[in-house]
């Protein structure tokens, strides 16, 4: 599995411009106009490798730029500096048309269920749009076959197929959601926080779907989750960020067992635990910088009770550590082994 990667991303940068309009970014200063520039910076140098056949979660608390890496990822949005491959070829720089060829490839399932899909369209519409624009000459009864096929794999009724979006409740229409996503049979699907937006007791349903969705058709999940629980459940490794920066990069079960990073040992003690077991919460302090203004050095050093000098001037870098199965951690204090 670890040996084809998917997806590869290499030094991505995402800054979204926030300045206004030219009066807004006009200022006056020593007698003279100048003109400012604000921006947002949501994603910062990350890299990582999306390997056939896994779920690599992302993670980490909301607005550190997991949404954008994903929607970067998927074209959604252009990068700002940085490379993005699909098993090999560059597609960052590629125009909408030469793009085609990797959208019947890659999929999204966005996070709200009642705003990711046309309330103006019935199931069908929505079904065999994607079908019928990325295979122009498949027939209707093909059409027919394929839709009955993939919403009985998700657990909706194919004869709804003729009903809209109102009829469902909120897992039902996440269901045709993965559904849309499934129909062209795609070999990598993001998934942006697909059962936040959904009551407990459907999420179980939801991501077991998915899982056995994976199993059948031997997809590959990029799955965006601030949800912890979720994460041990569903992901292969997992990817935690903080402020735009890839902090630690783990095997699932590695990660959860011996956490590195600072802020991942903050993130996994505020997890609630119903087996009896009392874990210390390690409770961080100071406030957290804001992406527009991105503090000196390592981003955490501002909350990190194991901070020093060089991690307020040096940004650390993504190293592997010894002795565990490719894990990589940005971190001074660790590659010092003060932790």
């Amino acid at each position: 599995m670890m040996n084809s990667p998917i997806v590869a991303v290499r030094n991505l940068v995402k800054y979204f411009d926030i300045s206004g309009g030219l009066l807004e970014r006009m200022q006056f200063r020593s007698g003279k106009i100048e003109f400012s520039r604000t921006e947002v910076k949501a994603v910062n140098d990350v890299s990582l490798e999306v390997f056939a056949g896994e779920t690599l979660a992302v993670v980490g608390e909301s607005g550190c730029g997991k949404s954008t890496l994903a929607r970067t990822i998927m074209g959604l949005y252009p990068p700002t500096s940085g490379e993005i491959l699909y098993r090999g070829d560059r597609i960052d720089t590629l125009n909408s048309k030469e793009m085609l060829p990797y959208r019947r490839r890659m999929q999204m399932i966005f996070q709200d269920p009642y705003a990711s899909l046309n309330p103006r369209k019935s199931v069908r519409q929505t079904l065999e749009e994607p079908l019928r624009f990325h295979q122009r000459k498949i027939s209707d009864s093909e059409v027919d076959a394929r839709l009955a096929e993939v919403m009985e794999q998700v657990g909706v009724n194919p004869g709804w197929r003729n009903r809209f979006p109102h009829e469902f409740s909120g897992g039902q229409r996440q269901r045709i959601a993965i559904a849309r996503a499934l129909v062209i049979d795609p070999e990598f699907i993001v998934a942006d926080e697909p059962v936040s937006a959904l009551d407990v007791s459907i999420q179980a349903q939801i991501l077991n779907l998915l899982m056995d969705a994976q199993d059948q058709r031997g997809l590959t999940y990029l799955f965006i989750t601030h949800d912890l629980s979720v994460v041990r459940h569903v992901s292969s490794r997992v990817a935690v960020m903080y402020l735009g920066t890839l902090c630690e990069l783990a095997v699932t079960r590695e990660l959860f067992d011996s956490p590195f990073h600072p802020y991942t040992r903050a993130l996994l003690s505020a997890i609630p635990q119903v087996d009896g077991i009392k874990k210390q919460h390690i409770k961080l302090s100071g406030e957290i910088p804001t992406p527009i203004h991105l503090p000196a050095g390592c981003v955490f050093h501002g909350r990190c009770p194991y901070a020093n000098s060089r991690c307020k001037h040096e940004i650390p870098e993504l190293l592997p550590v010894a002795g565990t199965s490719g894990t990589l951690v940005a971190c001074h204090a660790v590659a010092e082994e003060r932790l």
